[in-house]
């Protein structure tokens, strides 16, 4: 296993991937960096859009507010951050149902989403691209297979372009048939999950993993 998520989601994805008897290497492709935001806005939306906890903790506090959320993981992050969580399906596809009559509620997010969304959106973080790791690329030039997860189109581009001329055969363990799609040129094997969160990522990590 090659777990190129992003910090602390790495470290906690490797820690389960393992209690399922997978041996796995942690080399991040990008880094969550806050940027400078209207802080104040924010603060005064009467709900906000989460499709990432990585915007939950640039956020604020919650001060019971409602907040909608992408899926469990993120709605475990805003109800700990103090807001009311309404759970999404776990995917932005999913979510725009439930994105009406949201007058004044705002979405923080990322400079770079894989959907944009009928709620005027924040940017209040960067998502900075990092190089693969030597380790990485060690592993990567032995023969024996590598299992990828990749958990946005983004993330399997820049783990794609990262990996191309490999040795070892990449199985592929995408999010959604976008994050499949953005996997070019295609992979040794690729299982998408049936359902688009992490429980759906490890699922179809297993069943790559025999």
């Amino acid at each position: 296993m090659l777990v190129t998520r992003p910090q602390p989601a790495a470290d906690r994805l490797a820690g389960r991937l393992r209690g399922h008897g997978l041996s796995v290497q942690v080399a991040p492709l990008m880094r969550i960096v806050p940027v400078a935001h209207d802080a104040a806005a924010l603060a005064r939306a009467p709900g906000l859009v989460f499709t990432s906890a990585h915007a939950v903790a640039m956020a604020g506090p919650g001060l019971d507010r409602p907040a909608m959320c992408v899926g469990p993981a993120t709605a475990d992050a805003a109800r700990a951050a103090g807001f009311r969580v309404t759970v999404g399906p776990g995917d932005a596809a999913g979510l725009l149902p439930l994105l009406t009559g949201l007058d004044g509620w705002l979405h923080p997010r990322g400079t770079h989403v894989a959907a944009v969304l009928p709620v005027p959106g924040v940017v209040v973080y960067d998502q900075q691209a990092l190089p693969l790791p030597d380790a990485a690329r060690a592993l990567l030039d032995a023969p024996a297979p590598v299992i990828v997860p990749a958990f946005s189109p983004r993330s399997a581009r820049l783990a794609a372009a990262a990996m191309q001329g490999a040795r070892a055969p990449l199985r592929v363990a995408a999010i959604s048939a976008a994050a499949a799609d953005a996997w070019t040129p295609p992979p040794a094997m690729l299982a998408v999950a049936e359902t688009p969160d992490e429980p759906g990522v490890i699922a179809a990590i297993r069943s790559l993993a025999g």
